[in-house]
């Protein structure tokens, strides 16, 4: 057993408590303040890949339950394939610990036409292009990945990032979104959310494609492992063209229910990491990142909603988002997804950037200087106002963001 895995499995099962939970808020949710740090008690764990605080010994157990299916390693007879990127949930979400980020770099593609709109291309294996194939569909077609889909006017590449927190993310409320919608900054700032076709609001993945945080997991295992599930029942297409017979031996859905929503609760429950004990510098950096407006977007507290868990209801935490889309500017444009237009982003969160040693969403940014560098649209003015402090201005932000 991935030996993360058995030390949390351990914690998990032992009722750990981690400090510390913020207070219960009843009333209505109020404005969101500008410094994390005077909301006292924000939602954090000090262990990487721990559960929530204030957990009931049944949903830790639960937890631990989910953990066992995230580190599941999936065989052609389990269901992996026959089109994958990996063979388990923690060989790309596994650092520092289960939950974590990795070094995938995974190839997505869609096609989009201005003033008609994105196609994921799902008929025809989109929009995750998957780079590894199981022996029985090499051995019937030859091919070592899936084949770019036919009609792809865009790729994109996607860095994995971390999972930790999701749960409070997905437990913000709708109307809270379109609050932070409303507000127009300066220099053209104004953030959208991502309305889909069902009316409800995106606010998982890089374009906001997913409104959910069950449906997000879903996905994941079936498009990143190939995975059928209640969810996504139905094997995919190799650039459209149905499989070939024998090449996918287990029966559909290959992951029972009880299974996704184990480790779907699993992901809900872990906690966002504290930031590292602050310093002169970083205190000095996070001034400045207020100062040259970087809160414009990465709005560093937000308040959950209501929620059948408790861990999870009226709780502030450090989220440094909006969930909103934001242009980025041609520079960073390329495939389109849900109702984002190529160039348009979700701000990403920026917890966990203390475990990071790559940037932006195709984690093609050594460093997070360039990543600063290489925003524009929305974010150039921002990024110019940083570009304009002394470089030991420069270096206190860039140690606030490493510090989180």
């Amino acid at each position: 057993m991935h030996r993360p895995i058995a030390m949390l499995l351990a914690l998990a099962a032992g009722g750990l408590s981690l400090a510390c939970t913020a207070e219960d808020k009843t009333s209505q949710f109020p404005t969101t303040p500008d410094n994390p740090d005077s909301v006292a008690e924000a939602v954090v764990v000090h262990t990487p890949g721990a559960p929530l605080p204030g957990l009931s010994q049944r949903q830790l157990q639960l937890f631990a339950s989910g953990l066992q299916v995230f580190g599941t390693e999936f065989t052609p007879a389990t269901g992996l394939g026959p089109l994958f990127n990996s063979n388990s949930c923690v060989a790309c979400h596994g650092d520092p610990a289960p939950g974590g980020y990795g070094d995938t770099v995974e190839i997505h593609a869609s096609a989009y036409q201005p003033g008609v709109g994105c196609n994921t291309l799902d008929a025809a294996g989109g929009p995750v292009v998957q780079q590894h194939v199981t022996p029985a569909l090499q051995a019937a077609l030859g091919i070592t990945s899936e084949p770019m889909p036919p009609g792809a006017t865009a790729i994109g590449h996607r860095s994995t990032p971390l999972v930790f927190g999701l749960g409070l993310l997905d437990a913000v409320p709708d109307q809270t979104i379109r609050r932070l919608a409303s507000i127009r900054y300066p220099e053209g700032v104004h953030g959208r959310p991502a309305i889909l076709a069902d009316g409800r609001i995106g606010r998982f993945g890089r374009k906001a494609s997913v409104a959910s945080l069950d449906e997000f997991n879903a996905g994941a295992f079936f498009n990143e492992m190939g995975i059928t599930n209640p969810l996504n029942p139905v094997e995919g297409t190799v650039a459209g063209q149905p499989l070939p017979p024998g090449v996918d031996p287990a029966p559909d859905p290959e992951l029972s229910a009880g299974s996704l929503a184990a480790a779907s609760t699993f992901v809900k429950l872990l906690g966002p990491v504290a930031p590292t004990s602050p310093t002169d510098q970083t205190r000095l950096g996070q001034r400045l990142f207020a100062q040259v407006r970087c809160t414009s977007c990465h709005v560093p507290i937000l308040l959950t909603g209501n929620s059948s868990i408790p861990a999870l209801r009226f709780r502030w935490f450090r989220a440094y988002t909006d969930l909103l889309l934001h242009d980025m500017g041609p520079g960073l444009a390329d495939m389109c997804n849900g109702v984002a237009t190529p160039s348009e982003f979700r701000t990403q969160p920026l917890t966990g950037m203390q475990f990071l040693d790559m940037f932006m969403h195709d984690g093609a940014s050594p460093t997070i200087q360039d990543a600063i560098q290489r925003h524009g649209g929305e974010a150039s003015a921002a990024r110019d106002r940083f570009l304009g402090l002394t470089p030991s201005d420069q270096a206190a932000l860039i140690a606030f963001v490493q510090s989180l």
